[in-house]
């Protein structure tokens, strides 16, 4: 039996982050492509980024302008992007302007000029900006069956002299049925932005793509400074994952002695770690400590932060009588300062895994998950639980140890571990409350869960010291220290508290 050779199609590299993943590898060569959506949606800026990631002098782009914005005019704008190249501009890019074609002639002139620019140029890449304007004006005169011989044979002569193509347009999705345009393409890009409450959150949809298989679903992105960003759907879930030697796995220390010797020696790395308590008691500590531990012993570390800017941040830490002002400086610790609200779980992900990357780093602290789901656009919110789900998933196969902070507000029927109900997504989960003792407020913790290993069963009283977090005595004197209003297991610790909250109301007066 023999086996035919496949033809190879290369594919071209979209110079979008992000998007080469959602495409399956990047844009097929030679393809005739449609960018729709509605006006705002990127489309433009999606076309410029990819004409100036693949012209060059002997394979130039040409940016046809149909009666849409002038050329000097969209210039003056995408110039401001980083990724525009002003020396490829007339040489490797070249714009020309069909407005007055389409308003005077009919369609067969229309890809008469085309195609003449075409010949001459030998374009490795053609766009047609706005497309679906001369389709408006066509649509007096000319029947469905024409039109649809028009755009085959622009598609065919297009791909004869071997161009990329795309057409972008102002498109519904309604249009989409029976359209001859959609038809014809080999590939087909949806744009969209929509307003959640008072965030915008725009996606990115390949409705339509030959010869490849894309990641299907709606994909976020966002439009900066760089130009257009996509954050994949999949994006830290795909690919082969940090390799584990199958034995027993290294500890990492938390910065605390006595947190250490309960844990059982430190956290196993590469463990998901939930630290969970009410506002004030400590969560923070614990998490500065963690990676201030790891800088100690030249280990990088990550701090994503949500409720506060980096600078507040490091000079609480500062306070504790840590320093990370120096690792920042020296790229041994990265401050990722995550706070718009109209974030993505997906575009947070790639931030973080970008640094993980960029950095090293095998310690990150995600402070905390109630500050991130504020930072997350309304739509995104109602999927927080599935969300963190892929984003724990994402981040443990690269083999960082992970520590969340997530704020409860206390109950004294039950001991609650999240609002959110993930423990399960969590090897590790670390209780941290109050209690009243003797008219007192005093601070306790304990070990709920670990997975990879014994843990102590005890709570144990802590502190919050000018050194950070001290953990102190096994609390045996009481029962129902759960719940936050402990008794004494005898009369004569009952006493006992009663006259040590005496001296303390006679110390007052």
């Amino acid at each position: 039996m023999t086996t035919k050779k496949r033809v190879p199609i290369r594919k071209l590299p979209t110079g979008v982050p992000g998007l080469d993943q959602i495409m399956g590898g990047g844009l097929p060569e030679f393809s005739f492509n449609i960018i729709a959506g509605a006006p705002g949606g990127g489309k433009t800026t999606l076309a410029h980024q990819i004409m100036f990631a693949n012209a060059t002098p002997e394979r130039p782009a040409l940016y046809f302008t149909v009666l849409g914005e002038p050329a000097i005019k969209m210039l003056r704008y995408q110039q401001q992007f980083e990724f525009f190249d002003l020396e490829k501009l007339g040489k490797a890019v070249r714009l020309i302007n069909l407005s007055e074609v389409v308003l005077e002639k009919d369609l067969d002139a229309v890809l008469a000029a085309i195609i003449t620019e075409v010949e001459a140029a030998s374009p490795g890449v053609v766009v047609v900006d706005s497309f679906r304007t001369v389709v408006r004006k066509s649509a007096g005169g000319t029947s469905e069956t024409e039109l649809q011989a028009f755009v085959q044979r622009l598609a065919l002569h297009l791909t004869s002299w071997e161009a990329t193509t795309f057409l972008i347009g102002e498109y519904t999705e309604g249009e989409i049925r029976d359209n001859p345009v959609f038809t014809v393409s080999d590939g087909l890009y949806w744009m969209t932005q929509q307003i959640e409450r008072n965030s915008i959150v725009r996606k990115f949809q390949v409705m339509k793509l030959r010869g490849q298989a894309p990641i299907p679903g709606l994909h976020t992105f966002r439009i900066t400074d760089r130009g257009v960003e996509t954050f994949p759907r999949t994006y830290g879930l795909t690919g082969r994952p940090i390799s584990s030697s199958g034995g027993v796995p290294r500890r990492l220390s938390s910065g605390v002695k006595e947190l250490d010797a309960m844990l059982g020696g430190g956290f196993p790395e590469g463990d998901s770690v939930l630290i969970a308590g009410p506002s004030g008691s400590g969560k923070s500590v614990i998490a500065t400590q963690f990676v201030n531990e790891g800088l100690r012993h030249g280990e990088p570390g990550i701090i994503a932060i949500f409720e506060e800017r980096p600078e507040e941040y490091a000079g609480r830490a500062k306070s504790l009588g840590m320093d990370f002002d120096g690792p920042q400086h020296n790229g041994k610790l990265t401050l990722l300062y995550l706070r718009p609200l109209d974030l993505s779980v997906d575009e947070t992900m790639r931030e973080i895994i970008d640094a993980v990357e960029r950095t090293g780093a095998k310690r990150l602290v995600i402070d905390s998950l109630a500050g991130f789901e504020l930072a997350l656009a309304p739509g995104f919110r109602e999927d927080f639980r599935e969300s963190l789900y892929r984003m724990i998933g994402a981040l443990t196969r690269t083999g960082v140890t992970i520590i969340s902070t997530v704020e409860l507000v206390e109950s004294f029927t039950e001991l609650a571990l999240s609002p959110y109900e993930i423990s399960f997504l969590s090897d590790d989960v670390i209780r941290l409350r109050y209690v009243e003792i003797a008219g007192q407020i005093r601070n306790v913790m304990m070990v709920i869960k670990m997975r990879r290993g014994k843990h102590s069963k005890d709570i144990c009283e802590y502190a919050i010291t000018a050194e950070g977090l001290r953990v102190g005595d096994h609390l045996t004197d009481y029962h129902g220290l759960i719940t936050g209003v402990p008794t004494p297991l005898n009369q004569e610790i009952a006493d006992r508290d009663r006259a040590a909250a005496a001296r303390r109301r006679e110390e007052k007066e």
